[in-house]
Formats: C-alpha cells, sequence, structure tokens
C-alpha cells in the first residue's frame, strides 16, 4: 500500500532554514543512489543500526510503516546487501514512505518496480548474513550526521533533508 507523496523540495526547506549552525536542518551528502520506485518521499524517522546483518531491517519493514521512512546505518558496508526485492516489497506493502541504507542493497530492478522510496551507497549481489543482530530506533550517524528517530527526513530529486520536525 503505497503511502501519500508529501508536497516538498529540499532546496525550499533549505532555503527557509539557512542557519546550519542550529542543528534543526541537515543536509546529507550527495552519496546516495536512488533504487526505489517512488524518488520522492518524506517521513519520520525510525532507525536500524546493523552491520552486514539485515535481521532488524527484516523486522522494521515486516512491521506496519506508517509514512515513516527507515534510516539504516549499515556502517557504510558495500559488501553486504541490507535490503532487496523481497524487503522492498514488504516495505511497500506495510505502508513504509522510504528506506535510506548507509551500505548496499540489491535486486535493482525488483526494488524499482516498488512504490516505495529508496536510497543506498549502492549494490552489491551478495546477500547479508543472518545472525539476529542489530539496534532499532537509536540515534544513528550518517556521513557524519546525526539522525535520531522521530526526526523528519525529506528525500528528492535534489538531496536529502534531516529536519528536527516536520516542515
Amino acid at each position: 500500500m503505497p503511502t501519500e507523496i508529501p508536497v516538498f523540495s529540499t532546496c525550499d526547506l533549505c532555503d527557509a532554514d539557512k542557519d546550519p549552525s542550529n542543528g534543526d536542518l541537515r543536509v546529507l551528502p550527495p552519496l546516495f543512489r536512488d533504487f526505489g520506485g517512488v524518488t520522492r518521499f518524506a517521513g519520520p524517522i525510525s532507525t536500524v543500526q546493523c552491520l552486514e546483518d539485515n535481521s532488524r531491517v527484516r523486522e522494521a519493514v515486516m512491521s506496519a510503516g506508517g509514512g515513516r521512512v527507515l534510516v539504516v546505518d549499515g556502517g557504510g558496508s558495500l559488501k553486504r546487501s541490507l535490503l532487496g526485492g523481497n524487503l522492498a516489497q514488504a516495505a511497500e506493502k506495510n505502508g513504509w514512505a522510504g528506506v535510506l541504507v548507509f551500505g548496499a542493497v540489491r535486486d535493482a530492478a525488483e526494488m524499482r518496480a516498488r512504490q516505495v522510496g529508496i536510497r543506498a551507497l549502492g549494490l552489491t549481489p551478495m546477500p547479508t548474513e543472518r545472525r539476529d543482530q542489530g539496534l532499532r530506533d537509536v540515534p544513528v550517524q550518517i556521513a557524519g550526521e546525526w539522525l535520531r528517530p522521530g526526526e523528519w527526513l525529506y528525500a528528492d530529486e535534489d538531496g536529502i533533508v534531516v529536519k528536527r520536525n516536520a516542515a
């Protein structure tokens, strides 16, 4: 079940809050590639912290998303995929607005067919290792920026912006 796509522009969000020193608005560096069928997505953040083990990612996307964005801190590792076609389908079905993976994903064609936003550092065909490890809904550091559960993530064609509160 696709979520409603909000009307926003990351450029407009940045124009409205040009003072990065207050920490209310942060822009993630342009490291992420677009893999989902939806290029514009936004919602409150839920997090997973894991390394080459997508056990907590699977739990998250199998639960009700409620229009949230799942931010996965995979430590930037490109060795193993943390999200693929089956989990992208679950994210779509369960109402997640998007998934941002600081790591690798796989099944590019299957993910593109899903009505959910997916951004990641890159692709690898290597599947995850399932060791039942990882943490959910903890602050994570992605590319030098802290992201916390409940903050808002906005992603569009121009970039990814995180705000403390909804715009």
